[in-house]
């Protein structure tokens, strides 16, 4: 086993054991450079929300991803934890609708890449 999966599969288990709904990991090779897997996940509540994104920038920390942090801290909404090979979205049921995550990365993205 790899490192970044070892650490997917642990965010994986920490979002579980504390209650995240409806996870979901997306492999992200051949489709984007920003990471190597995307997991979304929602909570219940926006303290739920605040606590899950804690849980998971501690699991980072510990497993030594020192630069990551929390964006999204004022909304109750949404929160993202950029791990680096690793980005973790936890949403409220209603904002994680409305953004489909899920359907916009695991469709087919075309071998050619816009450069800017």
């Amino acid at each position: 086993m790899n490192k970044v999966s070892d650490l997917k599969k642990i965010i994986i288990k920490t979002l579980d054991s504390n209650k995240a709904l409806d996870i979901v990991t997306i492999d992200l090779e051949n489709k984007s450079s920003i990471a190597d897997f995307m997991i979304i996940a929602s909570g219940t509540s926006s303290r739920h929300i605040q606590a899950l994104s804690e849980q998971v920038l501690e699991k980072f920390k510990i497993n030594g991803i020192k630069n990551c942090q929390i964006e999204g801290k004022e909304s109750g909404d949404w929160k993202l934890i950029d791990g680096i090979d690793v980005i973790v979205h936890i949403f409220n049921p209603e904002k994680r609708k409305f953004y489909e995550l899920e359907k916009m990365w695991s469709e087919l993205i075309p071998k050619e890449r816009i450069l800017i």
